[in-house]
């Protein structure tokens, strides 16, 4: 899917514990720059999304449990296009989803796990003063988004 980049990250691993390097810049694709990150946590059987952003590129990070990744194309001139992921602790990845592209995970795993968000926009802008940018699909009746 052209602007999406899936890029393999590692879990370093030994007797303390285990990291994860959440990003570098030498590794962002060119022109995104992450303005804010947050961390969430997704019950087993849960979904977030579908929903899409207008000017809005994400950088998620799935590293722990397991997801399913659901990615839809809706641009203008793309054609139709619906791609699948599984990732998490066993595919560990870096996701950047670009504006115009559906996106959904769900967590698919028996626990809690983590995601981290390092979009490239404040979450409602400067002081939380504008619009979030955000186009949401999930409650849509008639949406071809599902998962």
């Amino acid at each position: 899917m052209n602007g999406v980049l899936i890029q393999s990250i590692k879990r370093h691993e030994d007797t303390r514990g285990w990291l994860v390097e959440l990003f570098r810049t030498d590794t962002l694709p060119e022109g995104f720059e992450p303005a804010m990150g947050y961390l969430s946590v997704t019950h087993p059987g849960i979904a977030r999304g579908p929903h899409e952003h207008v000017d809005q590129t994400d950088g998620f990070l799935f590293f722990d449990g397991e997801y399913e990744l659901h990615l839809w194309e809706n641009r203008p001139d793309q054609g139709e296009l619906h791609e699948v992921h599984q990732v998490g602790r066993a595919n560990p990845v870096f996701v950047t989803v670009p504006p115009g592209v559906v996106h959904a995970y769900r967590n698919v795993g028996t626990e809690d796990a983590f995601v981290i968000n390092i979009p490239n926009r404040l979450y409602a802008g400067v002081n939380r003063s504008e619009p979030v940018d955000e186009i949401r699909h999930e409650d849509a009746a008639d949406s071809r988004f599902k998962l």
